[in-house]
């Protein structure tokens, strides 16, 4: 079987399913919680430190880029001591190593083996844990953008999609497997996405062959993943609407799985039908546009692109918008219980975020496409669009409005962000840093969660609890909240749109040379 980047892609997908653990938190937490004996604001000081591991990237993209940093024309073999030719998989070891020691050694404390650590250790196993996932993911993304440059939004949004869904994945084969014993759940997160992730590391490589079919096979894999997004959702509501017995967990599940398996065939299928393409021993990050399509126009590193006015717009864009969203679902059940909604209403809206998340991811990167390819427009405009859109969802959810409705547009328009941003940074400012710079401005994650949760909920919330009660009543709990929620997605889109305004020139030309290209 040929390793080409169809089955780069299939590799890249199976791992994305399997290394978003810290989407299932709260499998977790109330075990975490009794068995150190925290009291809900340390449990809450730990989860922050999920946040910021599972979206400050950084470390990972300067890891990928000093791997894969070409020299001459070709990707310097500079890791060959490992074993691992270019080097691209030092960069999932990295995410193994720190994916298994940072769960285990949380498994290992909760489960009694060893002592209770102090909250600042075991706020570093949480860290390692999730920061694992910024090594998986930029590998991922960072490949499928270079293996496929003229439909990076679809790719991307493949990519974000799939790890979108890998909570509720892991939860459901959690529940097939170990259903009531959350302990065994965080020794299952340490094992099977280092395992997963060692097992296919060596087939996620850059191979950007110029194919002619490449809009259809991407688009089986898109179907695959909306077929996926769309069962799981299916379950999670049979789920909180049934008991589900133990037979019914294994044979939901199994047929989960056979899903997954899907893309495989889509892969060898593709290969099958297309004829085999010498590999190229350029760089593609230099390789001209008759070769594999429109070349980068730009390419900055991360210190570069933060001197311009492009990265902090984007950047404050993000604050804005991913910011807000996070706010949203991190409070989503005191929102529900504020406006008297049923803990059943309220579970099954925290569960149908991942599917509102993914249809984003997905949709953003697709749509995106779509709009550049016919018409030119520039990507920044549906950041600007999806941050009018979180307006109106905020303004539903403030005025005591319909939360269902509030949350799928908040979580749907959140999602596609994170399709988006990644792309942008791909094009603007060029494909070989693009690992670092994304994991950059994916620090305006939690810190736009931090301001919007911390400085406004948590303030605001407080002060609308009446005296001698542990929570509010009613929708003034979190009407002025989600009010300010509302002026700062204002403020995200003029930004977003000046974005829009400053590159349309740069899209514009894109356009031409995707166009003389496909002409040439």
């Amino acid at each position: 079987m040929e390793n080409s980047k169809w089955i780069a892609t299939v590799a890249s997908i199976w791992i994305q399913c399997s290394c978003g653990a810290s989407y299932a938190f709260g499998i977790y937490s109330a075990v975490l919680k009794s068995s150190q004996g925290y009291d809900q604001s340390t449990l809450d000081t730990v989860s922050v430190f999920k946040d910021i591991g599972a979206n400050i990237g950084t470390l990972s993209g300067l890891l990928y880029h000093a791997v894969m940093v070409s020299r001459g024309g070709s990707r310097r073999r500079s890791w060959w001591w490992f074993g691992f030719g270019s080097g691209l998989p030092v960069v999932y070891l990295a995410g193994a190593v720190q994916c298994f020691l940072g769960y285990f050694f949380m498994w290992l404390s909760v489960a009694g083996v060893i002592d209770r650590p102090p909250v600042a250790v075991m706020c570093v196993f949480m860290f390692m844990g999730a920061h694992a996932q910024t090594f998986f993911n930029t590998g991922n993304v960072v490949v499928a953008v270079e293996n496929f440059p003229d439909y990076s939004g679809t790719t991307v949004g493949i990519m974000k999609g799939f790890l979108g869904l890998s909570g509720a994945i892991l939860i459901q084969i959690y529940q097939m497997l170990f259903n009531g014993n959350p302990t065994t759940f965080l020794l299952m997160i340490a094992v099977f996405p280092t395992l997963v992730s060692l097992l296919l590391m060596s087939l996620v490589h850059i191979n950007p062959s110029d194919t002619t079919n490449d809009h259809r096979h991407l688009n089986s894999f898109s179907s695959i993943a909306v077929a996926t997004a769309a069962y799981i959702m299916i379950l999670l509501i049979l789920q909180n609407l049934f008991l589900f017995p133990q037979w019914a967990h294994i044979l939901t599940t199994t047929l989960l799985l056979i899903i997954l398996s899907s893309p495989l065939h889509v892969a060898l299928k593709a290969q099958k039908s297309e004829p085999p393409v010498q590999p190229t021993t350029m760089d593609p990050l230099i390789t001209e546009p008759h070769d594999q399509g429109p070349a980068p126009l730009v390419e900055l590193n991360l210190l570069q692109a933060m001197g311009t006015i492009n990265f902090w717009l984007l950047f404050i864009a993000m604050v804005c918008g991913m910011g807000s969203g996070l706010a949203t679902i991190n409070n989503i059940a005191q929102i529900g219980e504020s406006l008297d909604y049923s803990t059943i209403e309220v579970n099954t809206m925290v569960s149908l975020w991942s599917i509102w998340n993914f249809l984003g991811r997905f949709g953003g990167g697709y749509v995106s496409d779509i709009f550049l390819h016919s018409y030119g427009w520039g990507r920044p405009l549906f950041i600007a669009l999806t941050q009018a859109a979180m307006v109106v969802g905020h303004l539903i959810i403030g005025s005591g409005g319909s939360l269902y409705v509030g949350s799928v547009i908040v979580g749907i328009c959140y999602g596609s962000q994170w399709s988006l941003m990644p792309t942008i940074t791909s094009e603007i400012f060029g494909v070989k840093h693009m690992g670092t710079i994304f994991n950059t401005i994916a620090a305006a994650n939690p810190v736009g969660s931090y301001i919007l949760s911390v400085q406004v909920v948590g303030k605001i919330y407080d002060k609308e609890t009446r005296a001698g009660r542990g929570s509010c009543h009613g929708i003034h709990c979190f009407m002025v909240s989600f009010f300010v929620f509302a002026g700062v997605c204002v403020f995200g889109f003029l930004v977003s749109f000046a974005l829009f305004i400053r590159t349309r020139g740069f899209y514009g030309l894109i356009l031409q040379r995707r166009v003389k290209h496909l002409r040439g």
